[in-house]
């Protein structure tokens, strides 16, 4: 791919496609004899030079900055598909997400359509969101925790009941840390994000010690082996995914690990029996 000229038909074709009216611009009442915007008018709006714009245009060469990106997809008004897209194009990063919670309703659906399979939707600070009734038997029951305590961080340092509910505790904690900093880096404009580490800090001398060590790591899925303390002890594979359509939310799927998890799981929910995948 030519990028160069990419960006430039692109930025081009984002231009032709505004009025100023569109763009709180006055209609000087001059006659266009080009459709949508000026380039003088992108100028403008996006802080550059009018000589800045039309070299970009032209494909000559430029390497535009994020800063310069980000004013320019304000002053084009771009969707935050195309505002992603430019910023792909020129290898730059962009903290611009999809909207969170555009698919609350649906994605909360989803994860009560997979039961018998245990699931549970977290949102990037793992603040969980929703929950099946395979996953609440399995972990806890979440609907009687307050809403404030509700994320997985929190419960797994602070509630007396996973103290030693994980096998692999000091594992699954230094894991999860490490993706919770991996999450605080990209949405490092989320005060309640930093409020969370912040209090986290405070409150769980082993979350501020594994927190000091600044270590990032995101996981897909693994194992995880849990002292259940009703069916006793349970081997679960999970699976993180992240919906397209809303990318600061995770749907978390389990499963058994072999034939014995899979039996203490159908014991525990004996109405709803797991199938082994």
């Amino acid at each position: 791919m030519d990028v160069a000229h990419e960006l430039a038909v692109f930025l081009r074709t984002r231009r032709e496609r505004l009025t100023p009216a569109e763009v709180d611009l006055p209609d000087r009442g001059r006659t266009r004899r080009t459709p949508g915007l000026r380039r003088e008018e992108v100028a403008e709006l996006a802080g550059v030079s009018v000589d800045y714009v039309i070299r970009l245009e032209q494909a000559r060469g430029l390497r535009p900055s994020a800063e310069v990106l980000g004013a320019l997809s304000r002053a084009l008004r771009l969707t935050d598909d195309e505002h992603a897209y430019v910023f792909d194009l020129t290898r730059q990063w962009s903290s611009v997400r999809r909207a969170a919670g555009g698919d609350a309703d649906s994605l909360a659906a989803l994860v009560r359509a997979m039961s018998p399979l245990p699931a549970m939707l977290v949102n990037h600070r793992f603040d969980i969101c929703a929950w099946n009734p395979e996953m609440a038997a399995l972990m806890l029951d979440f609907a009687g925790v307050p809403a404030e305590k509700r994320n997985t961080m929190w419960l797994c340092t602070m509630e007396p009941a996973f103290g030693d509910f994980y096998v692999d505790r000091e594992q699954v904690i230094r894991e999860g840390i490490a993706d919770l900093r991996a999450a605080w880096a990209a949405h490092a404009d989320d005060s309640e994000l930093a409020d969370l580490v912040r209090a986290l800090t405070a409150e769980s001398t082993e979350f501020a010690a594994w927190w000091e060590r600044h270590d990032v790591m995101v996981k897909g899925n693994g194992l995880k082996r849990v002292n259940h303390p009703v069916v006793g002890p349970v081997t679960i594979e999970y699976d993180v995914l992240t919906p397209l359509g809303d990318t600061f939310q995770r749907l978390i799927v389990y499963r058994a690990a072999d034939a014995a998890s899979q039996r203490a799981l159908d014991q525990l929910i004996p109405d709803r029996t797991l199938r082994a995948i």
